[in-house]
Formats: C-alpha cells, sequence, structure tokens
C-alpha cells in the first residue's frame, strides 16, 4: 500500500468515534489557540496606555519674567491631560507618593515649586537648570517603568526645547535692538561728521577774518600810537601857545600905554609867535580828524571779530549733542574778542563823548589859525592899530588856553586808546594763534568722525537684524538644532503585527508535537507489513502535515479578518508556512521515531532554543553568546527572518534561503526517520524492554 493512502487510513482513525474525532478538532485548533490568542493580547499595548493610571502632582508657582507671567507646571499639566498617554490623575505629592509605593499608581510626575522660576532664570543673570521629577516602583511591572522613561524624555526635551526659544528668541531680539542702536549711532556719526565739516570751514573763516582783524587792530594800534604822539606834541605847543599868549596878554595889557613904542620894537617878534600858533592849529585840527575818522573803524571791526568768534562758539560747544573738544580753548577767544571790542567801544566813547569839546576845540583851533594867521599877517602893523592888536591878544590868550586844556584832555584820553589798542593787537594775535590751532583740530576731527561714522556702517551691517519670521525660523533651528527624520521602511502598524513572525512558529511547532502525542511517528501497518522504511517515513509523515495545513489555514484566517493582522504578501506568507509546518512536523517526528518516549522531551527542548536564539523578540545580537553561536543551525531563525519580509515587506532574499534551509531540515529530517523506521523492522532487546516508557 503506497504511503499517501496509508495516510490517509491513519487519519481516517480520527473519525471512527466522538472522542477522536474531539481529539482532532482540538489538535487543529491548539495552534490557532495558542498563537492567535497570544497574538491577540499583545497586539497593540502601546495604543492603550491611556488606561495606565498615574499619579501628576503640580506644585509649580509660577514665576515672572521680563513682565510676563511663566506658568510651565500649568501648560505641561494640560498638555499631558490633553495627551493619550496614561490615565493621569492629579493629586498630592503625598497621595502620590503613597500611591506608587502601594500599587494604586504605576508611577508619578511631579513639577517642582521652582519649576517655573527656575525656567525664567534663563533670561537672568544666574540661570539654572529645571528638573522635572518622576518615580517609578518596578515592583508595580518593569516595562510600564521603561514606557515612562520614553514618555517623560520627550516631555522633558519639549519642556527644554520651549525654554530655548524663549532665551534664544531674547538673544535674537538683544541682536535687532543693538542693530538699531548701532544704525542710529552711524546716522548720529554722519551729522557729527557734517556738523563738524561745517565747524572746520566756520573755524578757518574765523581764522582767516582774526588774520584780517589782526592787521586791522595792528594799523588801529599803531594810528593811535602815532595819534597819541602828536596828541603828546599838541599838548605841549599848546600849552606853550597859552603860556606865551597868557605872557604877552600880560604885557600887552600891562603896559597897554607902552604897547606902542613896544609894538615897534617887537613887531617880528609878535608875527613869528602868531605864525607859530597858526601853524600849531592846522597841526592839531588835522590830527583830530584822522582821531575821529579811526576810532568808530576800530571799533567796528572789534566787534566783527567778537561776533564772528561768539556765532562760532555757539554754534559748535552749545547747540550740538557732541560738542566740540576745542570748546575750552574758542570760549577764551570768544571773551578775549569781547573785552578788546569793549575797549574800542571805550576809545570811540570817548572820541563820541568828546564830540561837542572836539568840534569846539577844531572851531577854536581854527579860528585860532586864522587870528593867529591874521595876527601874524597884521604884526608889521601892529603898532598902527594897537587896540584892535590888544583884542585881538587878549582874544587869543583866551583861545590858547582853551586849546591846551583840551589838548591836555586830547593826550590823556588817547593814552588809554593807545593802551587798549595795543591789548586788543595782543589779544587779536592770540586769538588768531587759537583759531588756527582750532582750525587744525577741528580737521582732525572731522577725519575721526569719518572713521567714526564709516565704522559704525560696516558694524552695523555685520551685526544681524532679524525680523520676528527669521528670528522664530532661528530660534527653533537653535532650541532644538538637532531633529530626529525617522524613516521607517515596512513599518510594523503595532506591536502585534511585530510579534507575529515570532509567535506562528512557535504555535506551528506546538501543534505538531500534539500532533504526534496522537498520531504514531511511523504508521504501525507500514511497519508491520514491512514496507520501506521511506513508505513508512511519508506514511508517519504526510498525515500531520495534512494536519498542519489545516492548523495554518484556521491560524491565519482568524489572524487576519478576527484579530486584523495585515500581510504584505498574504498568499506567499500562507505558502511558506505550509513549508514550515512541513518541515516541522518532519523534524518532530524523526525525534520521536528515532529516540520514542525521551524524543518528545527532545521536541520540547529543541523547541526552547530555537525560541531563546531566533531573535523573535530582541535582536541575537544581544543574547549570551551560546544563542549567537546555534542560531544559525536552527530552522526557526530562518522562519522568523521569512516571515518578516512576507509580513511586513522588504526584499525576497531571505525568504528564499529560508526555504532552501526548510527544505533541507524537512529533506535531513525524512531521512533519519526512513533511517529509524529500517531499524525499527529488526527486534532488539531495547525494543522489547525499554528503558522509559510514557
Amino acid at each position: 500500500m503506497r504511503s499517501p493512502k496509508l495516510a490517509a487510513l491513519e487519519l481516517r482513525r480520527f473519525g471512527r468515534g466522538k472522542l477522536p474525532r474531539a481529539a482532532l478538532v482540538a489538535l487543529l485548533l491548539l495552534p490557532l489557540l495558542y498563537g492567535a490568542l497570544y497574538l491577540w493580547s499583545f497586539w497593540d499595548p502601546y495604543g492603550r496606555l491611556d488606561r495606565i493610571p498615574v499619579a501628576l502632582v503640580n506644585d509649580d508657582k509660577g514665576a515672572s519674567a521680563d513682565g510676563k507671567r511663566i506658568a510651565a507646571g500649568d501648560d505641561i499639566t494640560e498638555g499631558l491631560r490633553d495627551s493619550e498617554v496614561f490615565d493621569w490623575h492629579e493629586v498630592s505629592a503625598a497621595q502620590a507618593r503613597a500611591g506608587v509605593e502601594d500599587g494604586t499608581y504605576y508611577l508619578s510626575l511631579t513639577m517642582p515649586a521652582d519649576f517655573s522660576a527656575r525656567i525664567a532664570s534663563s533670561s537672568g543673570d544666574s540661570p539654572v537648570t529645571s528638573a522635572l521629577q518622576v518615580r517609578t516602583n518596578d515592583a508595580n511591572n518593569y516595562i510600564v517603568g521603561q514606557i515612562s522613561r520614553t514618555v517623560f524624555s520627550e516631555v522633558r526635551t519639549a519642556a527644554s526645547t520651549k525654554a530655548s526659544r524663549s532665551f534664544l528668541d531674547k538673544i535674537f531680539i538683544s541682536f535687532s535692538d543693538i542693530h538699531g542702536r548701532t544704525a542710529e549711532a552711524a546716522d548720529g556719526a554722519d551729522k557729527l561728521k557734517g556738523g563738524i565739516g561745517k565747524a572746520e570751514k566756520g573755524s578757518q573763516d574765523l581764522a582767516d577774518g582774526l588774520k584780517d582783524a589782526k592787521e586791522g587792530s595792528g594799523k588801529l594800534s599803531k594810528g593811535l600810537k602815532k595819534l597819541n604822539k602828536g596828541a603828546g606834541d599838541l599838548k605841549d605847543g599848546s600849552q606853550k601857545v597859552a603860556d606865551g599868549t597868557k605872557t604877552l596878554a600880560d604885557k600887552v595889557n600891562g603896559v597897554a600905554d607902552k604897547v606902542g613904542p613896544f609894538l615897534e620894537d617887537n613887531e617880528k617878534t609878535i608875527g613869528d609867535t602868531a605864525q607859530l600858533v597858526a601853524d600849531s592849529a592846522k597841526v592839531i585840527r588835522g590830527h583830530l580828524a584822522t582821531l575821529v575818522k579811526t576810532a568808530p573803524v576800530a571799533a567796528k571791526g572789534a566787534h566783527t571779530a567778537s561776533d564772528t568768534l561768539a556765532g562760532v562758539y555757539r554754534t559748535r560747544c552749545e547747540t550740538p549733542v557732541l560738542p566740540d573738544a576745542a570748546c575750552a580753548d574758542l570760549k577764551k577767544a570768544k571773551d578775549a574778542a569781547a573785552d578788546v571790542a569793549l575797549i574800542a567801544d571805550d576809545v570811540n566813547t570817548i572820541v563820541a563823548d568828546q564830540d561837542g569839546d572836539l568840534k569846539t576845540l577844531r572851531t577854536n583851533l581854527g579860528t585860532l589859525q586864522k587870528q593867529a594867521q591874521a595876527l601874524a599877517d597884521r604884526a608889521p602893523h601892529l603898532s598902527e592899530d594897537l587896540t584892535d592888536a590888544v583884542t585881538r591878544i587878549n582874544a587869543l590868550d583866551k583861545g590858547a588856553a582853551k586849546v591846551a586844556a583840551g589838548a591836555k584832555k586830547l593826550h590823556t584820553s588817547l593814552g588809554t586808546a593807545k593802551t587798549g589798542a595795543e591789548d586788543l593787537d595782543k589779544g587779536v594775535g592770540r586769538l588768531r594763534t587759537g583759531a588756527e590751532d582750532l582750525n587744525g583740530g577741528i580737521y582732525k576731527l572731522v577725519d575721526g568722525s569719518v572713521k567714526l561714522a564709516g565704522g559704525l556702517h560696516d558694524g552695523a551691517e555685520q551685526i544681524p537684524d532679524y525680523d520676528k519670521q527669521d528670528r522664530d525660523a532661528r530660534t527653533a533651528v537653535m532650541a532644538d538644532p538637532v531633529q530626529l527624520a525617522t524613516k521607517d521602511l515596512h513599518k510594523a502598524p503595532n506591536y502585534g503585527t511585530g510579534f507575529a513572525p515570532y509567535f506562528i512558529p512557535l504555535s506551528l511547532w506546538v501543534g505538531a508535537m500534539v500532533a504526534y502525542m496522537l498520531i504514531p511517528p511511523m504508521n504501525r501497518r507500514a511497519l508491520a507489513a514491512g514496507a520501506s522504511a521511506w513508505r513508512v517515513a511519508l506514511a508517519g509523515w504526510l498525515p500531520v502535515v495534512a494536519i498542519g495545513v489545516l492548523q495554518t489555514t484556521a491560524l491565519m484566517a482568524v489572524l487576519h479578518w478576527a484579530v486584523g493582522l495585515e500581510m504584505a504578501r498574504a498568499a506567499g506568507t500562507v505558502g511558506f508556512l505550509f513549508l514550515v509546518t512541513a518541515c516541522f512536523a518532519a523534524l518532530v517526528q524523526w525525534l520521536n521515531a528515532r529516540f520514542g518516549a525521551a524524543g518528545r522531551i527532545l521536541v520540547l527542548a529543541l523547541l526552547m532554543l530555537q525560541l531563546t536564539s531566533a531573535g523573535g523578540t530582541y535582536p541575537v545580537q544581544t543574547s549570551p553568546g551560546f544563542f549567537n553561536a546555534i542560531h544559525p543551525y536552527l530552522p526557526m531563525s530562518y522562519v522568523v527572518e521569512g516571515l518578516r519580509r512576507l509580513i511586513t515587506g522588504g526584499g525576497l532574499q531571505p525568504v528564499w534561503h529560508a526555504c532552501v534551509v526548510l527544505i533541507a531540515f524537512t529533506a535531513g529530517a525524512l531521512a533519519l526517520t526512513a533511517l529509524a523506521a529500517r531499524r525499527r523492522q529488526v527486534w532488539t532487546l531495547d525494543r522489547l524492554h525499554p528503558e522509559l516508557s510514557l
């Protein structure tokens, strides 16, 4: 009888009674219950974190920074309350501590009283860090503690980023303020440059004006010196004339009766004296005219110089925001020019005050000149007209006295004016020197202001000026400069899908293991009939393969339509699992066929080795060296890797590799089972009296 028929007869045995049929149903459903229940319970634990009770303690008292109220604790509390992570319970610190201890809460998150104050310190002189306080209790649940560390790390990062954004935003605003102030300073330097340029031109004009004033004051001083000398001569001469005319008048009046003979004897002397008086009066009149003309000119020149200096001082030192460095010297020059102007005014005032006397004096001098000239002309005839001479001599005496008095007063005034003119000339000289120094200093100041303005403009261009949009963008980058750009290739949508490649082969191995508890690994009829070893092996393998196909179909149908497992390659996954079932059935069959009752223990041991070395949960590289060493030699390692590519997607190279490995394991296991069947056809003492029977 052929192997397929023998396999069918073996399966038909389960339909002969209720108990065998129930056993077959249980056999078919066992992998389903094993795999589906496991995956269902682990399907999406992270999606149900909102059911985990967690204590939230907000002791934050808030703070103020730059006039704004900061309540970081309230902000975080509101954000956590609106999130779908954990079942938050707002309690006191004592309740949270007790709840984590007794298991009421899996963990607690506390925001201390100074939480906002520490965040706000970033804008002050002594910034300090703030801390979120997390309390866990692994005695309640270790995994929840691990999950919480990831969740709270994200909360901490978000809070730190928000605080950093506030701090950096102030920095960028300060940059903009500095840029604005520097630009204003550059504009002010431009204005200063223009003002100093005008000051430099004004100081040059002042120096030129003072040069002209110096020349005028020098001329005035020289003129007044000459005038003073002439006035001295005039005083001396007029006094001599007055003395002479007095003597003459006294003699004439005293010896009126004797004048005739006297005049006859002194006609020539009288004529010469009268001519001298006429000539002296003429000279004095000329000097008086020069004095009257020169005094106002000198006063006007002194006032012009004083006004020019006062205007320059007022423009450069009283109105600008930034006064000239030479203001102190300029003030001295202004005051000296004002003093000179006052002296010139005094001279002019003296001349003006004596204008009536001078006019009278000039008139008297003119009269004296005419009378003296007439006397000189008439001297040869004095004896002929004694009475007229006496009258004229008396008049001459009076006029000469007046002239002498006026000449003395004039000499005194001109002496004062001469001294003032000399002081004026020296003062204007000093002013000219100061103005030239001022012009040189202002020229240097102009050059410096140009460099200052240029430097401020260059500095303003180098200082960044951020608008709100640019500032927000830069603040976001600097507050969180490194982003995690995650790209999941063939992402598993949930926890259950990620673990399906591990639990599905586990279920199928258990299904094969239980199947060979009900079905003998080698068909007894074939053994009794003396069939070939290969036929015996296949007859015992095919029924379990058929049951495995049914197990796989039922398991994958429930996982897909009931639990929600989505497969990238559904048909390929099911076909691959059929090959897995065949391989697992061959391996379990050989262990049971070769080792008998002990083989069942070896099947369980081999399952444990495969589960711990397959890398179904953590990467196998994280396991001890022993598991890394046996990983390449066990079939479940390749099954897990192939199922991952079939369920979540990716290249099929691992799938084809796994198929080759599974076929090799299947063929090898069947060959070893055939060898065991051949041995079973020979009776030995061990078969008659086995050491262990299960």
